[in-house]
């Protein structure tokens, strides 16, 4: 007759040796029941990635006639892996458990938790990582591009060219405009410029209310001018003659 509470205080033994930090005995009457918990294995990834291991707790109470039967058991997310993430696992204890009836079976129950979740960690961690070097690669494109600029083909040429030419003629039109433009005055332009010129001759006497003075002295020492006749513009030789017979 298998004695059942012997083989469960063996195994309780044995775990608290194995995992001394880890496991902690929530109630020993009328059986036990204990909790251990557990955390994915550090790898490269996490270290490259700054991904911290998923922990997890696993709760554990020992039925009477465990283990011929499997004992009752829950898993508790704690960190760094959510609830739904869990449910593949749980199925995969149920089978643990159904495989390894009748010996005792925590420690292997634990094993393949480490496993599993240090697989499901990693599969993460290279999904984060290729997620990260694809937005790498679409920055570098797109910094290459910027430089490299777009490349002329010879339709993209003749595009360009067409659309330069338009415009080149354009604004040659528009600067033969404005050259004609300088060159004729209108009539009204040409009467507004001598109304200009004989405004400034008007401000230049003066207002017409005063005097203009004239300075006399400049005209005293004219007699004394040895000035011929030829000189004078308004000399006429024939009349002068005629007077003087």
């Amino acid at each position: 007759m298998t004695d059942y509470k012997e083989e469960q205080n063996n195994e309780i033994e044995a775990l608290e040796s194995i995992y001394p930090d880890e496991f902690e005995i929530l109630d020993v009457e009328p059986r036990h029941k204990f909790k251990i918990s557990v955390k994915s294995e550090g790898s490269d990834p996490y270290d490259e990635l700054k991904v911290e291991p998923a922990e997890i707790v696993l709760s554990f109470e020992y039925t009477p006639t465990y283990p011929d039967e499997p004992p009752i058991m829950e898993v508790i997310p704690v960190e760094n892996i959510e609830e739904e993430e869990l449910s593949d696992l749980r199925e995969q204890l149920e089978a643990q458990c159904e495989e390894n009836v009748g010996m005792v079976m925590v420690f292997t129950l634990v094993s393949y938790t480490v496993e599993w979740l240090t697989t499901h960690m990693e599969t993460l961690a290279r999904t984060a990582k290729d997620e990260f070097e694809r937005e790498k690669k679409e920055l570098e494109e797109a910094e290459r591009k910027k430089f490299e600029g777009t490349r002329v083909t010879v339709e993209t040429f003749l595009v360009w060219k067409a659309k330069f030419d338009v415009e080149l003629a354009a604004l040659r039109t528009e600067k033969e405009k404005e050259e004609e433009k300088n060159k004729k005055l209108t009539g009204r332009e040409l009467f507004q410029t001598d109304q200009t010129l004989n405004e400034s001759d008007l401000s230049f006497l003066g207002d017409g209310e005063g005097e203009v003075t004239v300075d006399e002295s400049l005209f005293q020492d004219l007699d004394d001018l040895d000035l011929d006749e030829e000189d004078d513009e308004d000399f006429v030789p024939d009349v002068d003659e005629g007077l003087s017979d």
